[in-house]
């Protein structure tokens, strides 16, 4: 009987899959059991292959990699979540730490250490990438609040007070004033710029 580490690939590029299962294939007690392209069947496919692990990308349709991680943790406890993704940024780092995902790496990691985190996430332990984690203590906390940050995600792709206000349940007038707090959080002087900045550091 295979006593190898059952890993799920989820990322919605197919070469970047394919990249990760071969270099994985290399080693003799990992085997890639699934391959999906879309967050929203991590956990089914999880559930149907028996994987132990996960490697979510971030960005991926359907369910962020985020998302997933929080997916998995609630679907199938005895499953690790391990965030492989290029978006190194200590935002996300954070939010996903705080949705069950028990390691997070950059895809530039080495094939041997990105294998040695499989094998660590797998035996309970916490991975994360060191310059991340530094970065992620020197931001500190997410200081948007989730009303802020719904507001900041609409205002990304422009439109009007009425217009955002309108897509999140809200009056115009709480629009603004989530917007104008967020403003002061960001540093900034618009809400696209405030936008901008929360995007970069990964708190959207």
């Amino acid at each position: 009987m295979s006593t190898a580490i059952r890993v799920l690939l989820a990322d919605d590029q197919a070469l970047v899959r394919g990249a990760l299962a071969a270099l994985l294939a290399l080693e003799s007690d990992l085997e890639v059991v699934a391959e999906v392209g879309r967050g929203d069947e991590v956990v089914a496919r999880a559930r149907e292959v028996a994987a132990d692990v996960c490697l979510l990308d971030i960005e991926m349709p359907g369910l962020d990699g985020i998302a997933a991680a929080a997916a998995v943790r609630d679907s199938l406890p005895g499953v690790r979540s391990l965030i492989v993704t290029t978006f190194g940024r200590p935002g996300y780092l954070r939010r996903a730490l705080e949705a069950g995902a028990s390691g997070f790496v950059v895809k530039d990691t080495p094939a041997r250490e990105l294998a040695e985190a499989v094998r660590k996430v797998h035996a309970g332990l916490r991975v994360v990438d060191p310059s991340l984690a530094t970065e992620s203590l020197a931001d500190g906390a997410n200081p948007l609040t989730e009303r802020e940050r719904d507001v900041l995600r609409v205002a990304i792709a422009g439109g009007t007070v009425a217009e955002i206000a309108g897509q999140v349940h809200l009056s115009p007038g709480t629009v603004r004033n989530h917007l104008s707090s967020a403003i002061g959080k960001t540093s900034t002087s618009t809400r696209a710029q405030a936008a901008r900045v929360a995007q970069d550091r990964g708190w959207l």
